[in-house]
């Protein structure tokens, strides 16, 4: 029902919804400070961990794969297109991290990264997960233009696939913002309203990458595969190293594994 209504749509209105969609799961999981003041670090680690697993598992089964099987019949070789993309995604996000100003979660506010800046503490830590959701939003308005230039290895279900597993490991990163700031002093109100700005990068880098799907449509390789250097990047440079930061990891590893399955499940299944 839903993916007949979707398949009317203008293929940049599908990427909106889209990314709608994964915004308001980031904006469901801040609700979570209206019920909760603080969260264990073991938890925190194991939602850090599962929206790694998801990450992973959406770079190759939904954006790696079908560019190598894009760029297959191209005078190029098929590897060409996805490492090339792939890198440049890597290089995207180092640039935007030695530029952006931010603050992993649980560190002290002298480790800050990006350029030095006096913003405040919250603002910070709301910009790290921002940088996050940049490379989300992007896979998700990549696959459905994907799909509208009517590649064969694209398909509507696993565009949609991909929406409902970006979404569903962004409420944890929702609530990785927003309860933090309230441990911090911040009111529930504030703490909120941080934490769901964090996801509306998305439903912008969504129809960016639709767009520009649509409108040079031999990029497209490239662009599925620099969406997944990108994730990749965020999820060895911060997911994981930030998941792993006490001496009990397994939590954390087990989410990675779950997220992984999760993913790598709604992508098989749907897509």
């Amino acid at each position: 029902m839903i993916l007949e209504w979707l398949s009317n749509l203008n293929p940049i209105w599908q990427a909106l919804v889209g990314t709608t969609f994964t915004w308001f799961l980031t904006a469901l999981g801040a609700a979570t400070v209206f019920i909760f003041k603080s969260v264990n670090r073991k938890i925190l680690n194991a939602m850090l961990g599962f929206a790694a697993g998801v990450m992973i598992a959406a770079s190759y089964w939904s954006l790696l794969d079908p560019a190598i099987e894009m760029a297959a019949g191209s005078k190029l070789p098929a590897w060409f297109p996805a490492t090339t993309g792939f890198l440049l995604g890597g290089v995207f996000l180092w640039s935007v991290d030695k530029l952006l100003p931010h603050l992993h979660i649980g560190y002290p506010i002298e480790e800050a990264e990006g350029i030095k800046t006096n913003w405040k503490r919250s603002i910070l830590l709301v910009l790290a997960i921002t940088l996050h959701n940049i490379p989300e939003g992007l896979a998700v308005g990549v696959a459905f233009g994907a799909v509208a230039a009517g590649m064969p290895s694209a398909s509507l279900a696993g565009a949609a696939a991909l929406a409902i597993g970006i979404g569903i490991q962004n409420f944890p990163e929702g609530a990785a913002v927003s309860i933090p700031l309230r441990r911090e002093g911040v009111n529930r109100l504030k703490s909120f309203w941080y934490g769901q700005l964090s996801g509306l990068v998305e439903p912008v880098a969504g129809v960016l990458g639709a767009a520009a799907v649509l409108l040079i449509r031999p990029i497209l390789p490239y662009a599925l595969a620099f969406a997944a250097g990108a994730m990749i990047y965020v999820v060895v440079e911060e997911l994981i190293p930030e998941s792993q930061r006490e001496k009990e990891t397994h939590l954390s590893t087990i989410g990675a594994m779950l997220g992984f399955a999760v993913m790598m499940m709604l992508d098989v299944a749907l897509g």
